[in-house]
């Protein structure tokens, strides 16, 4: 039986701006995040990541530049005993119609199919509310964490519960996520 996490990028790995992260050197890992990813996936769990990435269309940085972060996170990763299975990214803006940028589902299909995974076994983590609400858009439980842009969410959410169908799990970040969702399956 295969289980799939899918994670955001920006603010759940990474830190986030709101100026967007537009190279190599911006790209730093938030705390604990890689060990967290290396825990899941010697855990057994595939990990998919499933990123908006509007600053391709806004011409702040490049595919190239997009590619290096990537294999920058895939080789740490793996320097450190983990595995990324998939990335998947929207370049498009969000009024470009696509479906791929969340809250639209496109990606979360895309790991879905590639990796094959059933959706009972599929679990998203965010920090935003378009994360969670792809996430229950496609039918998988939502996870968010405080990290990048998650306290926000969780003000917007108190403010306008009406914003997503079902219950969601707060955790204070990746790793605590991790910690928790791997202690529960041993």
């Amino acid at each position: 039986m295969t289980k799939l996490i899918i994670l955001d990028r920006d603010g759940v790995i990474n830190y986030d701006s709101d100026d967007y992260i537009k190279s190599l050197e911006e790209f730093k890992f938030i705390p604990r995040s890689i060990q967290a990813i290396c825990l899941l996936s010697k855990s057994g769990y595939q990990i998919g990541i499933a990123t908006n990435q509007s600053g391709i269309f806004r011409k702040y940085y490049s595919l190239k530049t997009l590619n290096q972060m990537h294999q920058s996170l895939i080789s740490t990763v793996k320097e450190n005993g983990g595995s990324i299975h998939k990335i998947v990214y929207c370049p498009h803006g969000p009024d470009e119609k696509c479906d791929c940028r969340k809250p639209n589902t496109g990606m979360l299909k895309q790991l879905n199919q590639d990796l094959n995974c059933s959706k009972h076994h599929i679990q998203m983590v965010g920090d935003s509310i378009t994360d969670l609400q792809a996430a229950q858009l496609f039918g998988i439980k939502s996870i968010l964490v405080r990290t990048g842009k998650g306290l926000r969410s969780i003000e917007k959410l108190n403010r306008n519960p009406e914003l997503l169908d079902n219950p969601i799990q707060i955790f204070d970040d990746l790793y605590a996520f991790a910690v928790n969702l791997t202690s529960q399956s041993h």
